[in-house]
């Protein structure tokens, strides 16, 4: 699929369908977050897969009773990695930087996921310390998004975008 095509058709599925994901389709969404730029290419984040039950619905119970998150078959969860970028960057590489190193990773994986004729939704509602908590995170580590994939129960119409005349600033 083109990149445009994959942008246009692009939505935030929040109804799976039954059927597992390739074990070659998720190796290849991993290998599209590696690939993903990052400050100073620290790739100051991890990664966890989720497809166990059990721990996709804690997620569930983590993000505000979001079922979506226990239908699909698999769940990422995207952490910032402060340290990664403390040497180099100080307190912007670990504010800053290393959220946004896990949030381009994970529009790599939703980019992938699509390509593959998987759907994904974009998951940021969530208490950082119950998916720590689940996960049994380290302490260092802070989960910025989820991303629950898998193929689409239910594909919702588009929504409308803001012209780009009001998004864009020419200056």
């Amino acid at each position: 699929m083109d990149f445009f095509d994959i942008n246009q058709n692009r939505r935030s599925i929040r109804k799976f369908a039954d059927p597992p994901i390739e074990e070659e389709k998720v190796q290849k969404i991993l290998e599209a977050i590696n690939r993903a730029p990052s400050a100073g290419n620290l790739q100051s984040y991890e990664v966890f897969l989720v497809t166990k039950t059990g721990l996709r619905q804690a997620l569930v119970k983590a993000a505000r009773d979001q079922e979506f998150l226990a239908e699909a078959p698999l769940v990422l969860v995207f952490c910032a990695n402060p340290d990664r970028a403390r040497d180099r960057y100080g307190r912007r590489g670990t504010s800053l930087y290393s959220v946004q190193d896990a949030t381009i990773a994970c529009t790599f994986a939703m980019l992938a996921a699509k390509a593959l004729g998987l759907d994904s939704v974009w998951v940021g509602a969530f208490s950082e310390k119950a998916v720590a908590k689940v996960l049994q995170l380290p302490e260092a580590l802070r989960p910025v998004a989820m991303l629950p994939i898998g193929y689409a129960g239910k594909i919702p119409n588009p929504r409308p975008r803001r012209p780009l005349d009001d998004l864009i600033h020419k200056t």
